[in-house]
């Protein structure tokens, strides 16, 4: 029998949604403001996954300029139904709450080509979908509630949807508040209709250490719904903070073949119980149903270690997304992992054979615009990534090197830059806003400079052919110490700081290499 390990998504992979159809799982997760967005990630046994598509991939599918960190897209739900797949979204910007929305594109490939998205007129987010027996399609989410009991109490929401006028009609219904009398942020619905009753998913108590599961059921989509009396159902927060895997909870359910039920839910993996600069991750969790309720991880209480599948047939191929068996080595620009901050990597880089050319930008990594970026999301704890540039295309004044990115706000790097007698040496450290450079001294010259990034647990350090220029710990550069919902990630930028940009550099090699088997956060 196979055991898949968790996480089943390493790395920042939140607000996992998944579905079946036929012999394969379709899985999508927030991607916020980078781009490509919303990954299709596709497995035939919940084992491996292959990135199929993405389901924002054009430009101009939705506008993100200006959009800052942890703002962007949110907590997609993805499902099928009257012969097309279907994904609901929001688009979010922190600063400015009247720009984006909630949206819905279809497709009849989960691979794409996607629609471009339908703007609904509902506020809230986590929006997801479900059809009824009749063919019905009943939209539902989260938004605040408008005259709030506590602070951030919220409340789900139901009404029909035309896929005819691409508009929601009839009575909206609001079903949910929340297991828990004076509980934050009731979100992540989802609605199932399973043996002739209709099933609410809900998280509860915030994205991050509180986070819980709930579950209430009802004769009718649009209720009344019956809260279980074990409420909440599933969380780590118990476990309290020696535990190493926190913040348990946002699920989603699918049915596999054989009856069996799985669900999947985001949680982040803390040494500390603290601290997860990885993000947050998917993992795998087993159902069983009894006296006609879901029980999540049965005897057990938490997110298993393994989770077995009994169909699966081999272990999950090397290249997936499982943590153990990624093949280390140069990151090509055909690999799903690459992305821009706001703009997809074509936009902003020139593939070039194995490698990219990035013409520089006068942006930099400090604001919400869109620079010259390409980077990976961090999927090990224990990660060398090493990238060789030829600067030989840099102006004078321009700058390139290599950044381990949380924020604009929060992010360390080293780089090169080409002045009148040569190239230089810096570093930057940027921690809530403030910031300190560093110029290093001159380099000989030369077309290519090796910079590295390397991770081991909290402790990083940034290289210059080989040798240790910089320093960061990871638990200042975490979501739970930034305010953001971002794990790391780590690339490349290039900038003229603000003056016109004139050169480019090429990423003539990028490696990501786990640096011990295990893949995990530790």
């Amino acid at each position: 029998m196979i055991a898949v390990a968790n996480p089943i998504l390493p790395g920042c992979h939140p607000d996992p949604s998944i579905c079946r159809v036929g012999e394969w799982y379709y899985l999508v997760t927030s991607t916020f403001e980078y781009l490509p967005g919303l990954p299709v990630l596709r497995s035939r046994d919940l084992a491996g996954w292959e990135t199929v598509g993405h389901v924002i991939d054009r430009p101009g599918m939705l506008d993100f300029e200006g959009i800052g960190s942890s703002g962007g897209l949110y907590a997609p739900t993805i499902r099928h139904g009257r012969g097309l797949f279907w994904v609901v979204c929001t688009l979010v910007d922190r600063e400015d709450p009247t720009r984006g929305g909630n949206f819905l594109v279809t497709a009849s490939d989960p691979a794409g080509p996607w629609s471009d998205p339908v703007m609904l007129d509902v506020a809230g987010i986590d929006p997801s979908i479900v059809f009824d027996d009749e063919g019905r399609v009943w939209l539902h989410g989260t938004r605040l509630a408008p005259d709030p009991e506590w602070h951030d109490q919220t409340e789900v929401w139901v009404q029909e949807y035309s896929p005819d006028r691409r508009v929601l009609v009839g009575e909206e219904h609001v079903i949910w508040r929340g297991a828990v009398h004076g509980t934050v942020w009731a979100e992540g619905p989802h609605l199932y209709r399973i043996d002739g009753s209709w099933y609410l998913l809900a998280a509860e108590g915030g994205t991050e250490f509180h986070h819980a599961v709930s579950v209430a059921r009802a004769d009718e989509v649009t209720g009344p719904y019956l809260g279980n009396r074990a409420n909440p159902v599933f969380t780590h927060r118990h476990l309290g903070r020696t535990s190493d895997v926190i913040g348990a909870g946002h699920a989603d359910l699918v049915q596999a073949p054989d009856g069996s039920w799985f669900a999947v839910m985001l949680a982040m993996r803390a040494d500390d119980g603290h601290h997860y600069p990885l993000g947050r991750e998917t993992f795998l969790c087993p159902v069983a149903w009894e006296d006609g309720w879901p029980v999540f991880a049965p005897g057990e209480g938490r997110l298993p270690d393994t989770v077995a599948i009994p169909w699966a047939t081999e272990e999950a191929p090397a290249g997936s997304w499982q943590p153990d068996d990624r093949v280390a080595g140069v990151v090509e620009p055909a690999d799903p992992r690459w992305t821009a901050l706001r703009a997809l990597p074509a936009e902003v880089a020139v593939a070039d054979g194995d490698s990219w050319r990035l013409p520089v930008r006068a942006g930099t990594l400090h604001e919400p615009s869109t620079p010259a970026f390409l980077g990976v999301r961090q999927q090990h704890a224990d990660v060398d990534v090493r990238c060789v540039l030829d600067v030989h295309g840099l102006a004078e004044r321009e700058r390139a090197g290599v950044v381990l990115r949380q924020s604009e706000r929060d992010h360390v790097a080293v780089a090169v830059t080409r002045t009148q007698d040569g190239l230089r040496l810096s570093s930057e450290r940027c921690f809530g806003g403030d910031r300190e450079h560093r110029d290093l001294g001159a380099l000989s010259e030369a077309n290519e400079v090796e910079l590295a990034v390397s991770g081991r647990g909290y402790d990083y350090v940034l290289r210059h052919a080989g040798a240790d220029v910089l320093t960061a710990d990871g638990r200042e550069l975490d979501a739970s110490s930034t305010g953001g919902f971002l794990g790391l990630w780590v690339g490349v930028y290039a900038t003229s700081v603000g003056a016109p940009p004139r050169g480019d550099v090429r990423i003539a090699r990028f490696t990501y290499a786990p640096a011990r088997s295990g893949g995990g956060a530790r």
